[in-house]
C-alpha cells in the first residue's frame, strides 16, 4: 500500500513539473505619466534601461540611458554601432520608446 501511495505522489509531482510554465517574467511596468512630465523626467525613470529616442530630425537611436543632465542625456551601447555612445540634447528629442511588457 505504501508503494502505491508513493507512486501516486511521484506521478502527481511529475505531472506538475510537465505543466507549461506561465510567463515568469516581471509584471508589466505601469507608466504613471504626470500632467507636467517632461522628456527629461521620462528619461530619468529609464536610467540603466534600453530605450529608443526619436529626434526632431526623425532619426531614431536605440541604446541604454546612462546619465540624464539638465539639457543632455548620455545613451550608451547604440544599436548597430557597437563601439559608439551618444550625447543628445534633450530638447531635440520628440519621443521616447521603451519596453514595458513581455508578450
Amino acid at each position: 500500500m505504501n508503494i502505491k501511495r508513493m507512486a501516486n505522489v511521484v506521478l502527481i509531482a511529475v505531472s506538475f513539473l510537465m505543466l507549461p510554465v506561465a510567463s515568469i517574467s516581471a509584471e508589466d511596468v505601469k507608466i504613471n505619466l504626470k500632467q507636467d512630465a517632461t522628456i527629461r523626467d521620462i528619461l530619468l525613470t529609464q536610467i540603466g534601461k534600453r530605450v529608443v529616442v526619436r529626434l526632431d530630425s526623425s532619426e531614431e537611436m536605440e541604446g541604454t540611458v546612462v546619465t540624464v543632465g539638465e539639457g543632455l542625456v548620455h545613451i550608451a551601447k547604440l544599436s548597430g554601432k557597437d563601439f559608439y555612445d551618444a550625447i543628445l540634447r534633450i530638447d531635440r528629442i520628440s519621443a521616447v520608446r521603451m519596453r514595458v511588457r513581455d508578450r
